[in-house]
């Protein structure tokens, strides 16, 4: 499919809805965002005190263990305080519009809002999703910039706000979009980039009326066209990718749903280049150094492996000069990774355990600020441009705020 030249129009047909309209000069009719009738574009908070104590199941990267493990060294460290939250879902993604102001969101439709930094937190609810509706979804991704922000969830569910969240639309999309929309990253007034599940990229001005595309085709329609003997798994790639990230410049890393290779893409590029993983071991999930890839990136493996590629690789070459940090995780999966400062750096996994470097990622210690809770870490975060604040999330509502 040729996606570069393609421009997916969504006209406005009246105040609440979008009517479909496509242009495109090499794909037929089929629209890629579709209208639904009556939609609300203006979207109100109200409480909700939120009952279900579901958890989401133990990561694949934790491969079902849920016993905590003992502390690796002889002294750990405890540098992460327990927030507590008025529900028990499995928290996925947390951001801020401000130092005081921020929002995070779950499964079974968790939505919470915090006005003093994530001390405190008070359940949300979209005002026309009834709750039998919104407990049927999960927020994965949630990006704000200057008071713009997107949720994006599964089932497939965009909405979007202009003020801070006091009020939402829906952006409908359409079930012939390539792949599944997997990430939403605001990029200021009425901008936004997304990224689905086969790899295409698109780029919107006008708050999700129209979407451009920004490769010019999707990750399996490459890799069938291309010579891919160097790159093993390649020539048999199944058209799913997992684990997309981008960071802070709009460059994307992406692996495989096998775990086998993985892909990076940096805007200007027409076709996402594909890389060995050079090991044996399956991918679990892969990120940046310093959220930048010109500083590296960092790959997790079965079994608790953590490995870390030097400054500033080679992006055109098919392998990677990963060197394996030295993190004694007694098997237990590393689910994400994250860099505070150049020198200070968290990784977190199964059964909530925690490990920091003070070394820039070549050696890790234990910590135990969440050893006493059941469930499992997915993610880690900090906030530079508001006081390098940090964030773990994971399984039955665990919210950590960094306290060093």
């Amino acid at each position: 499919m040729n996606l570069n030249l393609a421009l997916f129009a969504v006209l406005a047909s009246s105040s609440h809805a979008f009517m479909p309209r496509v242009v495109d000069t090499s794909v037929s009719t089929s629209t890629l965002f579709a209208s639904s009738a009556d939609l609300d574009d203006r979207r109100s908070f109200v409480g909700k005190a939120a009952t279900s104590a579901a958890a989401m199941a133990a990561a694949t990267a934790t491969n079902g263990i849920v016993t905590p493990p003992q502390a690796a060294g002889a002294k750990s460290s405890v540098m992460w305080t327990k927030v507590a939250l008025p529900f028990e879902d499995t928290i996925y993604d947390i951001d801020f519009e401000s130092e005081s102001h921020g929002y995070l969101v779950g499964a079974r439709g968790a939505f919470a809002e915090t006005n003093d930094g994530g001390k405190t937190w008070e359940a949300r609810s979209f005002s026309n999703l009834d709750a039998e509706e919104e407990v049927t979804y999960r927020f994965q991704i949630l990006s704000f910039n200057n008071g713009e922000g997107w949720v994006l969830g599964k089932p497939t569910l965009m909405l979007h706000t202009k003020d801070s969240g006091r009020t939402w639309e829906r952006i409908p999309l359409s079930p012939k979009l390539p792949g599944e929309p997997v990430a939403v990253t605001s990029l200021g007034p009425n901008k936004a980039e997304m990224i689905t599940s086969t790899g295409a990229i698109y780029t919107t001005e006008n708050a999700g009326r129209n979407w451009k595309a920004q490769v010019k085709e999707t990750i399996d329609a490459t890799l069938n066209r291309i010579s891919s003997s160097g790159v093993s798994g390649a020539s048999y790639f199944t058209g799913s990718i997992i684990n997309q990230v981008r960071d802070e410049l709009g460059a994307y890393l992406a692996v495989s749903s096998r775990g086998n290779f993985f892909l990076t893409w940096e805007p200007g590029q027409e076709f996402w280049i594909p890389h060995n993983r050079g090991t044996p071991r399956r991918i679990q999930n892969m990120g940046f150094v310093e959220a930048d890839i010109k500083k590296g990136l960092w790959m997790t493996l079965n079994g608790g492996k953590l490995l870390i590629s030097p400054g500033e690789p080679d992006l055109s070459t098919d392998t990677f000069d990963f060197q394996e940090a030295d993190i004694k995780t007694g098997g237990y999966g590393i689910t994400d990774v994250a860099w505070r400062t150049p020198d200070e750096v968290w990784a977190v996994g199964g059964s909530n355990t925690m490990y920091v470097s003070m070394d820039g990622g070549k050696k890790f210690s234990f910590d135990k600020s969440a050893n006493n809770y059941p469930g499992n870490l997915y993610n880690v975060k900090f906030f530079p441009k508001f006081g390098n604040a940090g964030w773990a999330l994971g399984s039955n509502g665990m919210l950590l705020r960094y306290t060093g």
